[in-house]
């Protein structure tokens, strides 16, 4: 369901939406925000929810790892995207997962006319990193449907 009145949103926000993710505000288009549910290190996992305002995303960015690794999406409230280089764009909606293989260019966020919340989870593997590269094209977003 699209979500554009926040105060609406935030009822449906079961994990809630946290503070600013100001450390990775560079690498964004629009505000987003980071709500961690396990606290980083002391879990054998990465979890954390993700909160997009509408129109924000994230650039492009690849989860790299030697083996395992990878990321999965668990949509929660709103409706968002999750585009694979080369792949048609894939809707996230309330419910929906989305999974991201290690070593392929990615990115994900709200649609236009929605605020957008997933759960982030960093699949382990060995010798893993993060490569943040350009940001979405504007007129590519603004015509995705």
């Amino acid at each position: 369901m699209k979500y554009l009145d926040k105060e609406e949103f935030e009822k449906v926000n079961m994990f809630g939406t946290g503070v600013p993710n100001d450390d990775y505000a560079k690498y964004f288009i629009g505000d987003s925000f980071l709500n961690f549910l396990v606290k980083p290190g002391e879990a054998p996992i990465f979890m954390a929810n993700v909160t997009f305002e509408p129109a924000c995303r994230n650039n492009w960015h690849i989860h790299k790892a030697k083996s395992g690794g990878g990321q999965m999406l668990i949509c929660t409230a709103g409706e968002g995207w999750l585009v694979l280089e080369g792949q048609e764009p894939q809707e996230l909606k309330e419910g929906s997962i989305g999974v991201i293989p290690p070593n392929t260019k990615h990115w994900h966020g709200a649609k236009k006319d929605s605020w957008f919340s997933h759960i982030s989870v960093e699949i382990p593997g060995e010798e893993t990193s993060n490569e943040w590269l350009e940001p979405v094209d504007d007129e590519y977003y603004n015509n995705l449907k």
